[in-house]
């Protein structure tokens, strides 16, 4: 069951989002907000807020339950420094999902990317049941393409128009890593 805390590094745990973290959601995106913003979509000013990121959490959290998605924060101290998820959870004989993440502009550089993809595919394989990740980049975001390269994604296209970021839709590189080959 999801619910486990594990560490990532000596100062950076991972752990699924509660409705709690909302404040420190919050105070993360605003401090990562330039950061973040060549890959985001556009976010409403809610977006930044305690009260936007409890709606948001909330989401999340139904998603979660419904089987839908699932989501991690990593945690030092009482700060959020990144996130992730896998969404768009299909069971049935695809049993598959995409992946997505992002670690602080101040934590870049540690290894954290490339734990949290790890963790999140180990994650997905057992507790979650699915065969298959994918994930999407920016064609330029090349430091996401390695990390999903080191982590045992395989690149398998280019998807034109995939997402509206930045006022058009862009193209993104698409990867997916096989989780196992066990039956149903």
């Amino acid at each position: 069951m999801i619910g486990e805390q594990d560490s990532l590094a000596p100062d950076v745990l991972i752990r699924p989002v509660v409705l709690d973290d909302a404040p420190a959601l919050a105070r993360a995106y605003l401090r990562n907000r330039a950061h973040l913003d060549p890959w985001d979509p556009e976010r409403p000013a809610s977006f930044y807020t305690e009260e936007g990121q409890a709606e948001r959490v909330r989401g999340q959290l139904a998603d979660r339950e419904a089987g839908r998605s699932a989501h991690w924060v990593l945690v030092s101290g009482d700060e959020i420094v990144g996130h992730a998820a896998v969404s768009h959870i299909v069971l049935g004989p695809a049993r598959s999902g995409n992946l997505g993440y992002w670690i602080d502009a101040g934590q870049q550089g540690r290894g954290l990317a490339s734990a949290t993809t790890r963790y999140v595919c180990d994650e997905a394989d057992r507790t979650l049941g699915l065969h298959r990740v994918e994930a999407g980049t920016l064609l330029h975001n090349t430091a996401s393409q390695r990390v999903l390269l080191k982590c045992g994604f395989e690149e398998y296209g280019v998807a034109p128009g995939f997402l509206y970021i930045k006022g058009a839709w862009r193209d993104h590189r698409l990867f997916q890593r096989i989780l196992h080959d066990r039956p149903l």
